[in-house]
């Protein structure tokens, strides 16, 4: 459902304001999550989607700066919604906001290339935190979802195939970069700090992402921050 106008799109690039797409089958979520992110100055929501289908759709048209997805939705649920928005429009990100928090769909919606996942009876401050730092590039896990993802990801491992041995196939400059994307550093943050063009970072991260089989920096932060 389209509820933005180009003049809003232009107030919003004046602004600097944050455009967002809510996703979820149950009206009554997404309306109440309208109603309380329009309450930031910095928020517009331009568009509501009720399946995964229909997200797509809507993305295309809209091209938000974030989605905040839902998961268990028909037609279409959130996590193959997830892949295809990551993969065909990379400047919009995905924040999954479910009320489970289940190691298969985290790890799902993870893989996918949401850059977050959070649980829908969080606070409403916090969730409006979350996606300012989604949009400025960190990844945010609900409580306790970061220790048992970094949890299972340790325990897959072969001997031989450690966190440090995996790690060990970076480049010394590529290996700073993973460790900066780890403490959550946006790429403008790691330019700085290594002395590099943004797109130079962006190089080395997706060289990162291909070397360690990675589709996004939740997947790298949390390999990384295994790390022993």
């Amino acid at each position: 459902m389209h509820i933005s106008t180009q003049t809003n799109r232009k107030q919003k690039i004046a602004n600097n304001m944050i455009s967002i797409l809510i996703v979820d089958d149950q009206s009554l979520v997404s309306q109440g999550l309208k109603a309380i992110l329009s309450l930031e100055s910095d928020l517009e929501i331009v568009g509501t989607a009720e399946n995964g289908e229909e997200a797509v759709v809507e993305v295309e048209n809209l091209k938000p700066d974030i989605v905040l997805m839902d998961l268990r939705m028909p037609v279409m649920n959130g996590s193959n919604a997830t892949r295809i928005i990551c993969e065909r429009f990379p400047h919009t990100k995905v924040l999954v906001l479910s009320t489970y928090d289940d190691d298969c769909d985290v790890s799902e919606a993870i893989r996918a290339g949401a850059k977050g996942y959070l649980l829908k009876d969080m606070p409403a401050d916090e969730l409006v935190n979350a996606i300012r730092a989604i949009y400025n590039g960190y990844s945010q896990l609900a409580s306790g979802i970061l220790e048992r993802l970094v949890s299972q990801t340790t325990v897959k491992l072969k001997p031989k195939e450690s966190v440090n041995s995996a790690l060990k196939l970076l480049t010394p400059r590529e290996l700073e970069v993973a460790r900066l994307v780890a403490v959550g550093a946006t790429n403008q943050e790691i330019a700085k700090e290594l002395f590099i063009s943004e797109s130079t970072v962006k190089t080395h991260i997706n060289s990162i992402f291909n070397r360690l089989n990675f589709k996004n920096r939740a997947q790298l932060a949390i390999y990384a921050n295994s790390e022993g």
